[in-house]
Formats: C-alpha cells, structure tokens, sequence
C-alpha cells in the first residue's frame, strides 16, 4: 500500500510539473526568448503588425514599417552614429610604490564611450586596451601625487585625459571619453 502511494504521488507531481509548465512557457506576456534574456526575442520577424484601427502593414525583419523606411536598409540617419559605453569585464588595480614598498593599492572601475561601429573591435581588443590603461595608471602611479590626491578634480581629470590620449595611439579613431565609474584606495 505504502509504494502505490508513493508513486501516486511522483505520478501527480510529474503530471503537475508538466501542466505548470505548459501554462507558463504559452500563457506568459512576454514571449519565452524574452524571459531568458533572448536578445531576438519580441522582434517581429516578417510578420504584420496592425494597429488600433484594423489595418495592418507588413515589417520589415527589424519590426519596423517597410514605407517609414523608405526601402533603404541601413542609411537611416545617414552619417548619425550611436555612442557606446564599452565596460571592462575587470577592474584595474594600481599598486602606488613609495620607498620601494607597495604604499596603497588603487582599484579604478574604468568604461569606454566610443562609437558604435568599433564596440566589436573593441571587445576583440581588451587585453591590448587593458595593457595600454595599465601602462599608463603605472605612469600616473609613479608621479607621486596623482594618486596621493584621488579627491582632487585636476588629478582626475589630468588621469582621464592621460588614458585617454594613450588609448588614442592603439585605437586612432571611434574612442571619444574614458569615464572612470568607480575608484578606491586601500592604504597597506
């Protein structure tokens, strides 16, 4: 009697589970891509869109009008380009020697703002653009006052421009800001 209920049980849990999810994954409001983070999910792929009047007009694969278009697939805003903020997957730690002994470590959250139509170049690049920002923050470390004063708006800003400058000779063109998002100093 005991093992009958007890796969009573397993079978309605099963049977439970399964009708859950059923409901879950077709009864949701946002489509399921949409609920995992699918970046493809909720665009309309070919399909019409109507709107609050009954009358429908085809998409185009981006889900916008084919007319408001005007047919030409990617010229729209001719020469406008969007602004990226390109985030390095690690923080940069800085170590300030002073006598020959590490004094304090700086840790700086560092982005990018540049072009969109380098953020992949940007991606495949990191180690080198990491190495670049490192070689510089050591530069910058090894002035001695720089990051004695992390509170003074002239030493961040003479930071901002260093790193940006050196930045420039390995990506010439696309990289218009660097903004530091966070910054800490931790005395050792």
């Amino acid at each position: 009697m005991k093992h009958i209920i007890t796969a009573l049980i397993a079978i309605a849990c099963i049977v439970a589970g399964g009708v859950g999810g059923h409901f879950l994954r077709s009864g949701s409001a946002k489509p399921a891509g949409e609920a995992h983070g699918d970046e493809n999910a909720g665009k309309d792929h070919g399909k019409e869109k109507s709107d609050s009047h009954g009358k429908s007009e085809k998409a185009d694969a981006h889900g916008k009008d084919a007319k408001a278009k005007g047919g030409d697939h990617g010229k729209e805003g001719a020469g406008a380009s969007q602004t990226i903020y390109y985030k390095f997957s690690r923080e940069f730690v800085v170590p300030v020697i002073r006598n020959n002994h590490v004094n304090s470590l700086v840790i700086l959250h560092l982005s990018i703002e540049a072009d969109s139509s380098i953020s992949q170049k940007l991606f495949e690049m990191e180690p080198k653009l990491r190495d670049n920002i490192m070689t510089t923050l050591i530069t910058i470390s090894n002035d001695g006052r720089t990051f004695e004063n992390l509170t003074d708006v002239e030493s961040y800003e003479s930071m901002r421009s260093l790193i940006l400058m050196n930045l420039k000779t390995v990506v010439p063109s696309g990289i218009s800001n660097v903004l530091i998002m966070d910054m800490a100093r931790q005395d050792v």
